[in-house]
C-alpha cells in the first residue's frame, strides 16, 4: 500500500510476464510423458514467450489496470492476451522438430487465461483483507446508482486511499445486479457489509434524496458506526471540480453544508440553546432547514408555525425524529402568521425567546397575478408578528428578506422591501427585543427554484426553457444560506439589514447547460443537431428582472463573519409606516389593485414594475388621481 502508481504497474507487469514459465512448465508436466521436453524445449520458448507477455501486457494496458478495477473489460483484454501467447506457442511448435502437436498451445492458452483470472481475484482478496484492516485506507459504499454515484463511484476507484465495496439502493429492482462493476445491495444488508468488510463510511450521492430520508439513514449508518458523508445538494451543478472534493460529513441531527460554518455557528448557539424558538413557515424550504439547524443547537421547544398543513405534517415527522436524542419538544401549530388572534396567543402560551420569520409568497409570477393575498401574507404576517414578539418581550427576531426587495420590479420583491420597512420601524421603537434583516438570493433545490424545474423537464426529455439566455441570478445551498441566518441573527444589535456574500452572479444559461450534461445527456442546439435535450427560450415573465442585486446603497459594514455583510438601507419614518401600513390595509380590504400598487410606489421610490399591467394599472393611479407621495423617504443615519 506504500508503493507508488508506476511500482505498482511494475509489478503486475512482473506477475504477468512470470506467469508465462509456471503455466508452461505445468502444461508440460500435464501433457508430455517425458520429463526431457520440458528441460529441453522450455528454456529454448519460454524467454521469447515471457517477452511477448510482457508487450502485450503493455499494449493492452493490463499492467495498468488496478485489481480493484479489475471488471470485464479487462477480462477481455486478458483473454487477447492469452490467445496471443497460445497463437506465439502454436507457432513455436510447429517450427520445433520437438512438436508436441496443436493441443498443447490451445491448453497453455487456456490455462494462461484461468489462471491469470484467478491469480488477480486472489490478489484482490488478499489486497482486501489488508485493506480491512488498515488504518490508512477508507473502506467505502455509496448509496445511491444513479448518475451522480457513478461518477463518484469513478472517482473514488481511482483514489490509492479508498476501496469502494458496492453501492447501497433502495430499488429492489437493483438488488444484486453490478454497476460499474460494483455489487448493489439493500439498506438491510449494511450490517453485514460492515461485518464483511469493515467498512467505515457510507456516501450519500442522491441529489435528489429527501431530507427525511437522508436524516434516517445517516442515523441508521450511525447506529452501526459507519460514518456519512454526503454531497451538498446539487453542488456538483456549480462547479466543475471533482465529486469526491465535494463530500461533506453528516451526522443525524447536523444536517450540515461546510464543516467552517458548523464551527461557525456551534460558537453562536448560545443565542438558540436551551431558548424557545418559533420559526415562521416552518413547512417551506427556508424554514424546514432552518429547523433543522436550530435542532442542532439544542433548543427546550421548537415551534413550527406553518400555514399548510401537509408541510406542517412532514416537518413535524422530521424534526421529531431529528429532535429526540436531545430532548427538544417540538410543538406544531397551524395557521398564518398574519392572524393576529393566533399569534397573540401562540406568545402569550408559550415563553418565545427567537422567531425567525421565514414565512412568505415568494414565487414572482404568482404574487404578480395574485396582487392582494401576496400583499396581505407577506406585509401583514411581518407586521402581525413583529409587534407581537416587542409586546411579548422576545430577545430577538430575525426576518429572512430576497434580493428580490432591491429596487424590486415584482409585486413579490415590493412586498419584500416593505416588510423589511416594518421591521426596521420595529427596531427602532422595540426596547427589549433586538429586530434584524437578512437578505439573500436564490437557494438551490428549494420548492419552485429553477433547480427542481430544470430537473423536472430533464427528466421528461425535455426541453429545458430559458426565460432570457442573458439572466443572471445569485446561488447558494439551502444549507448555506440558513446557517448564514442562524449567524447572522445571532450577532445582531437591532435594526441592522445583513446581505450574505453570494459570490459572483451564474448565467441561467450555463445552469441549465451544466445540469443537462451532469445528467449525462447533451445539449441540442445549432452546433450540436444531434443532442438530446434542447434549451429554448420563452420570454421573461411577469415581474421578473434580467439581473437581481443585494443592496441599494452604497457601502457595506464588513461583519465577524466573512460571509455576512452589514449595508445601510433608506428607511420610513413611524408615521410614514403606519400611513403605509394603513394605506396599504384599505386597499387590500377593498381589493383594489391600482391603490395597492400607487402604495407601493409612494413607499418604494425604487420600484421599477417588470410587469406591463403592473405598470399602467400605477401610472394610471398615480397621474389621474394624482395621489400626493405622503410617505418621503427617510435615509438612514
Amino acid at each position: 500500500m506504500a508503493l507508488t502508481r508506476k511500482q505498482k504497474d511494475l509489478f503486475l507487469l512482473a506477475v504477468d510476464v512470470a506467469m508465462v514459465p509456471i503455466v508452461g512448465w505445468i502444461t508440460a508436466l500435464l501433457l508430455f510423458e517425458h520429463n526431457r521436453m520440458i528441460f529441453e524445449v522450455g528454456p529454448r520458448y519460454l524467454p521469447a514467450l515471457m517477452l511477448i507477455a510482457g508487450g502485450l501486457s503493455m499494449a493492452l494496458g493490463l499492467h495498468r489496470v488496478q485489481l480493484k478495477h479489475f471488471d470485464a473489460d479487462a477480462m477481455i483484454r486478458a483473454l487477447i492476451m492469452s490467445i496471443g501467447l497460445a497463437l506465439s506457442a502454436g507457432l513455436m511448435d510447429a517450427a520445433s522438430v520437438y512438436s508436441g502437436g496443436i493441443a498443447v498451445p490451445i491448453f497453455f492458452g487456456m490455462l494462461y487465461f484461468l489462471s491469470y483470472i484467478l491469480l488477480r481475484r486472489g490478489m484482490l482478496r488478499v489486497l482486501t483483507a489488508l485493506y480491512r484492516r488498515s488504518r490508512i485506507v477508507s473502506r467505502v459504499v455509496i448509496y445511491g446508482t444513479g448518475f451522480t454515484g457513478i461518477k463518484l463511484s469513478r472517482e473514488m476507484m481511482d483514489r490509492s486511499d479508498v476501496m469502494v465495496y458496492g453501492f447501497i439502493d433502495d430499488n429492489p429492482a437493483l438488488r444484486g445486479s453490478h454497476v460499474n462493476g460494483l455489487t448493489v445491495y439493500p439498506v438491510s444488508k449494511a450490517e453485514k457489509l460492515r461485518g464483511l468488510y469493515n467498512i467505515n463510511r457510507v456516501i450519500l450521492a442522491d441529489p435528489d434524496l429527501p431530507a427525511d430520508r437522508k436524516t434516517a439513514l445517516s442515523r441508521h449508518f450511525e447506529d452501526l458506526g459507519i460514518a456519512v458523508e454526503s454531497l451538498p445538494a446539487f453542488a456538483q451543478l456549480l462547479d466543475d471540480s471533482a465529486l469526491v472534493s465535494r463530500l461533506e460529513p453528516i451526522k443525524s441531527g447536523h444536517l450540515l453544508g461546510r464543516d467552517d460554518l458548523y464551527e461557525a455557528l456551534s460558537s453562536s448557539c448560545v443565542a438558540y440553546t436551551g431558548s424557545t424558538v418559533l420559526v415562521s413557515g416552518a413547512g417551506g424550504s427556508i424554514g424546514l432547514e432552518l429547523c433543522r439547524q436550530i435542532v442542532a443547537c439544542r433548543p427546550a421547544r421548537l415551534i413550527l408555525l406553518e400555514l399548510s398543513e401537509l408541510a406542517l405534517y412532514a416537518a413535524n415527522q422530521e424534526l421529531s425524529l431529528l429532535a429526540e436524542p436531545f430532548g427538544t419538544q417540538i410543538v406544531p401549530v397551524l395557521g398564518s402568521a398574519a392572524d393576529p388572534v393566533l399569534v397573540t396567543h401562540l406568545f402569550a402560551d408559550n415563553a418565545v425567546d427567537v422567531v425567525m420569520h421565514a414565512a412568505a409568497y415568494k414565487h414572482v409570477p404568482l404574487v404578480e397575478v395574485n396582487l392582494r393575498a401576496g400583499l396581505q401574507n407577506n406585509v401583514f404576517s411581518t407586521q402581525v408578528l413583529a409587534r407581537a414578539a416587542r409586546e411579548a418581550g422576545v430577545a430577538r427576531f430575525v426576518m429572512v428578506s430576497s434580493d428580490k426587495a432591491v429596487r424590486p420590479g415584482s409585486v413579490m420583491g415590493a412586498s419584500k422591501r416593505l416588510s423589511e420597512l416594518v421591521v426596521q420601524d420595529m427596531a427602532e421603537r422595540a426596547e427589549g427585543t433586538i429586530f434584524s434583516i437578512v437578505r439573500f438570493g436564490n437557494v438551490l433545490g428549494s420548492s419552485g427554484s429553477v433547480v427542481p424545474l430544470f430537473e423536472e423537464q430533464i427528466r421528461r426529455g425535455g426541453p429545458v426553457t430559458l426565460t432570457d439566455p442573458r439572466v443572471t441570478r445569485y446561488f447558494m445551498t439551502i444549507q448555506e444560506a440558513a446557517r448564514l441566518v442562524l449567524l447572522a441573527g445571532s450577532f445582531a444589535d437591532g435594526g441592522e439589514v445583513y446581505v450574505l456574500n453570494m459570490g459572483k452572479p451564474l448565467l441561467i444559461r450555463d445552469l441549465a447547460r451544466r445540469m443537462i450534461e451532469t445528467r449525462g445527456y447533451k445539449v441540442r442546439d445549432a452546433a450540436h443537431p444531434d443532442g438530446d435535450i434542447e434549451i429554448v427560450t420563452t420570454g421573461l415573465r411577469a415581474g421578473e428582472k434580467l439581473h437581481e442585486e443585494l443592496m441599494v446603497r452604497k457601502g457595506a459594514g464588513s461583519t465577524s463573519h466573512p460571509k455576512i455583510i452589514r449595508v445601510r438601507e433608506d428607511r420610513l419614518s413611524e408615521w410614514q409606516t403606519a400611513a403605509m401600513l394603513r394605506d396599504l390595509r384599505e386597499a387590500v380590504e377593498r381589493d383594489n389593485a391600482a391603490e395597492m400598487l400607487a402604495t407601493l410606489a409612494r413607499a418604494i421610490p425604487e420600484y421599477q414594475p417588470q410587469s406591463h399591467a403592473a405598470e399602467s394599472l400605477q401610472m394610471r393611479v398615480i397621474q389621474e388621481r394624482n395621489i400626493p407621495n405622503r410617505m418621503a423617504t427617510h435615509p438612514a443615519e
